[in-house]
C-alpha cells in the first residue's frame, strides 16, 4: 500500500470548489509548492463546520492535507490575510483569471512563479480601476511562464527586429508574418506589436489590439474552449452599451 503523502500550512488559494455528497465538496486549488491540486474537503459543507465561508475563492489560505493517490483529503485550512474587496467587473475578471490556470496548468505540476503572477494580479483586481491593463499583463506573463510566449519583437523565422512601418499577420504558432494588407483578423503594425511588447497599455489602441491578440492565442492553446467568465463579461458589456430601446425585456 502506497505511503500516505502528507503536507502542511502550504500557501494556496481556491480556484474553484464544487459539492461532493451530502456536505462536502471537492476544491481546486493554486498552492505555492505542489502547483494545483484537487482536495476532499470532508463536512465543511455543514453549518457547523469551522470551514464555512473559509473555503472560498480569492482568499489566500494555508492548507494541510494527506493523499494516496491523485485526490488528497484537507486535514486544515486556515485563512493567512483579509478577503479581496471584488465586485463587479474586477470579481468577474479575478473568476476569468481562475478559470485560466484550471484550464492551462497540470495537476502536481509546481510554479511558484505562477502562483506569486497569481497572487499579485488577484491583489491588483481588487484596487484598480484599469481591469483591463492587469488582466492583459498576466496573460502576457501566465503565456511566457507556461512556455508559450507571445512573439511580438521578431519577425517570424527570424530575428529581425519588426519594422514599425510593416503590417504584419500573426500566425499563432510561427508569430508575425510580414503582409501587403493593412486588414484582417490578426493583422497589425509592427509600431502595434512593439507597443504590445512594451506593455503600453496606457494607449487604447494597443490595449485594444493586445485583447485581439491575447484573445485569439489563449483560444488556440484552449482548443477553441470558450471560458465561461469571459463569455459573461463579453455579454455584460453588450448589456451596458445597448440603447434602452434594444435591451430585451426585464433586462433592466
Amino acid at each position: 500500500m502506497t505511503a500516505p503523502r502528507r503536507v502542511h500550512q502550504q500557501p494556496a488559494y481556491v480556484l474553484h470548489h464544487r459539492p461532493f455528497r451530502d456536505s462536502s465538496q471537492i476544491l481546486d486549488l493554486v498552492t505555492r509548492d505542489h502547483g494545483k491540486i484537487a482536495l476532499v474537503a470532508r463536512g465543511s459543507r455543514g453549518s457547523k463546520s469551522r470551514l464555512a465561508g473559509l473555503l472560498r475563492p480569492f482568499l489566500p489560505l494555508t492548507v494541510s492535507w494527506v493523499a494516496r493517490s491523485d485526490l488528497g483529503t484537507l486535514t486544515g485550512a486556515e485563512a493567512a490575510g483579509a478577503p479581496l474587496g471584488l465586485h463587479g467587473d474586477a470579481m468577474l475578471s479575478a473568476f476569468y483569471v481562475n478559470e485560466l490556470l484550471l484550464n492551462f496548468l497540470h495537476r502536481h505540476d509546481p510554479q511558484p512563479e505562477i502562483y506569486e503572477l497569481y497572487k499579485q494580479v488577484i491583489s491588483v483586481l481588487g484596487s484598480t480601476s484599469d481591469i483591463s491593463v492587469s488582466l492583459r499583463s498576466f496573460e502576457l506573463e501566465l503565456l511566457t511562464l507556461l512556455g508559450y510566449a507571445v512573439n511580438v519583437e521578431h519577425v517570424a523565422g527570424t530575428q529581425r527586429d519588426l519594422d514599425p512601418e510593416q503590417t504584419y499577420d500573426y500566425r499563432v504558432e510561427q508569430g508575425p508574418v510580414p503582409v501587403d494588407r493593412a486588414e484582417g483578423r490578426l493583422v497589425f503594425s509592427g509600431a502595434i506589436l512593439r507597443s504590445i511588447q512594451a506593455q503600453a497599455f496606457d494607449d487604447p489602441r494597443v490595449l485594444r489590439a493586445a485583447n485581439r491578440l491575447l484573445r485569439e492565442v489563449i483560444a488556440h492553446h484552449l482548443g477553441g474552449k470558450e471560458l465561461k467568465s469571459r463569455k459573461v463579461l463579453k455579454e455584460l458589456h453588450r448589456g451596458r452599451i445597448a440603447p434602452p430601446n434594444q435591451r430585451k425585456p426585464g433586462s433592466g
